[in-house]
């Protein structure tokens, strides 16, 4: 029977013991105690407890070959991004993926398809389907109900997916950004368990007294680690580590190991870090991943030490599927869906006509997906506000993918492109084209770009157009995990090239139509207010 002897990490025992492990059939038979054994230590895998695998822009297969080299050995993962696009077609496409691969995906019914009815999307999820994807294809929750409006006003169609899910007895996941008092109370009695959405100390302590689970989130875009790793040493038990959405440059780097490694360098117990990272997740959800005892599945890791957690193996069910920093899961073959009509919108449709004297402008936030609301007068030429690099001022679109219709327009600061333009199919939820550019002419080459490869990302200077193909929901991509990284990675150094000073600005800019995230955001049907949940005018006056 196959073995592995090092230090055993007991975490809940708060243990650690030299040791060998032994398993058969993929489960663990025992577990011994050695006079001696290897400095490196064996532990539980790490679980990333909310992520939408889309956002990472591989197809799960390909994902689940960057991230075991971490030692990640699961995801608490919601399909809504590429539901938002195909619906039920869509989740199951990612279900179907996912079985290339021992990785132990868990996915949700997604709760919020669409998102709002403020937006257009490609699909929609009701109740009874999520119903279906509870009884047919075995999820184990229901995933993060955005709309935290209809929870607090008791919509009838939000109540009724909330009772689909407790009579199956599914945790339903939150999704409350900056709920506080009352209204948090209300969204967590409607029997939601978890919120990651949580960007202050004050809004987290407040949730974990309501009974709720904290997440903390250090994603791409959403970096909230620092703001709330202090709750940790006092609320361990209730907090779990996520990323929500990863970018493939970032996950070759990382993942959950980083935030542990980060915790241990504050001080921070370790068995309580890897409680958070290892235990937490697998017990609010009920997940089968191994825990490191007898009888559970052989998901174990081996790392260099209990600081760094530099990943030396990791295993799945005892099948060793990454050595040191190279994955061992092979390429799979990866079919394409989509739902795009490519529509043409020339130059012209970009102008913004100066019918005011102060502009609503949208402040993206390096960071974070709240924006803040600024009010100030447009850069006028021949009767049109343009956008004026030279302020920082620079025109945000949005541009429907499902059918032909006229572009959302806005302006937004803190891009600080000084030239050119990007462009993004990848734009929550509904996933329509946004583009944010210094001239008319580049905004629409990039739009148009991406009409023409059907999704993907793009990046425009002058007449240069270069695109990284999406062609699996205008989400994903079939290549190659480290390709596609590479290919990312390129695209991303050549908007910084043109100025932007942002950290991850595809990222960033497929959030500014996050209508569920206050303040301004832009969706396809025009400005958004996210704390009345009501459009804006463009105009103040």
């Amino acid at each position: 029977m196959p073995q592995r002897s090092g230090q055993i990490v007991d975490i809940r025992g708060r243990h650690t013991y030299p040791g060998t492990i032994t398993w058969e059939d993929g489960r663990i038979v025992a577990i011994e105690e050695t006079d001696h054994a290897p400095n490196s230590f064996i532990m539980p895998g790490f679980i990333d407890a909310h992520v939408h695998i889309e956002s990472s822009m591989l197809v799960p297969a390909e994902f689940a070959r960057l991230a075991v080299v971490h030692g990640t050995v699961a995801t608490v993962s919601d399909p809504h991004e590429i539901a938002n696009v195909l619906g039920m077609e869509g989740v199951r496409y990612m279900i179907d993926n996912a079985r290339q691969v021992p990785f132990k995906f868990f996915f949700g019914a997604p709760s919020c398809v669409p998102a709002t009815a403020f937006e257009t999307a490609g699909a929609t999820i009701s109740a009874e389907d999520i119903e279906e994807l509870f009884e047919k294809d075995g999820l184990l929750y229901l995933a993060e109900m955005m709309n935290w409006p209809g929870v607090i006003f008791e919509d009838e169609g939000v109540y009724k997916k909330l009772e689909v899910a407790k009579r199956w007895g599914k945790p339903i996941d939150g999704h409350a950004p900056g709920l506080l008092g009352e209204q948090a109370k209300k969204y967590a009695s409607a029997g939601i368990s978890t919120d990651h959405e949580c960007f202050t100390l004050n809004e987290a302590a407040g949730k974990l007294a309501l009974g709720m689970k904290v997440l903390i989130r250090e994603g791409s875009a959403a970096k909230n680690f620092e703001a709330l790793i202090d709750l940790l040493p006092a609320h361990f038990e209730n907090l779990m580590f996520c990323s929500d959405d990863k970018h493939p440059d970032n996950l070759i780097v990382g993942h959950i190991n980083e935030l542990c490694s980060r915790a241990i360098a504050k001080g921070m117990d370790v068995y309580k870090v890897l409680q958070v990272a290892c235990l937490n997740p697998t017990t609010h959800y009920g997940l089968p991943v191994g825990q490191l005892r007898v009888g559970d599945p052989a998901d174990f890791i081996v790392v260099n030490s209990l600081s760094e957690f530099k990943v030396e193996a990791t295993y799945l069910e005892g099948q060793q599927v990454s050595e040191g920093t190279t994955t061992l899961l092979p390429r799979g073959s990866h079919e394409s869906i989509n739902q795009f009509v490519a529509t043409q919108h020339p130059e012209e449709a970009f102008q913004v006509p100066a019918t005011g004297t102060t502009l609503r402008i949208m402040q993206a936030l390096d960071g974070q997906l709240i924006t803040k609301e600024l009010h100030e007068p447009p850069t006028v030429v021949n009767g049109l506000a343009v956008a004026d690099p030279n302020r920082d001022l620079l025109k945000l679109a949005v541009v429907n993918r499902y059918q032909s219709a006229s572009p959302s327009l806005a302006f937004i600061r803190n891009f600080q492109l000084k030239r050119g333009a990007l462009a993004s199919s990848v734009g929550h939820d509904s996933h329509n084209i946004l583009a944010v550019g210094c001239t008319d002419k580049e905004l629409a080459r990039a739009v148009q770009a991406l009409m023409d490869s059907k999704g993907g990302l793009a990046v425009v200077e002058g007449e240069k157009v270069e695109v990284l193909p999406l062609p699996v929901a205008g989400l994903m991509s079939t290549e190659d995990g480290y390709t596609v990284a590479k290919q990312y990675e390129d695209l991303d150094a050549k908007v910084k090239a043109l100025g932007c000073t942002l950290g991850a600005p595809f990222m960033t800019l497929s959030f500014m139509a996050l209508l569920v995230i206050p303040q301004l955001k832009l969706s396809d049907k025009g400005l958004f207010d996210g704390e009345t949940f009501q459009f804006s005018n463009l105009w103040v006056d």
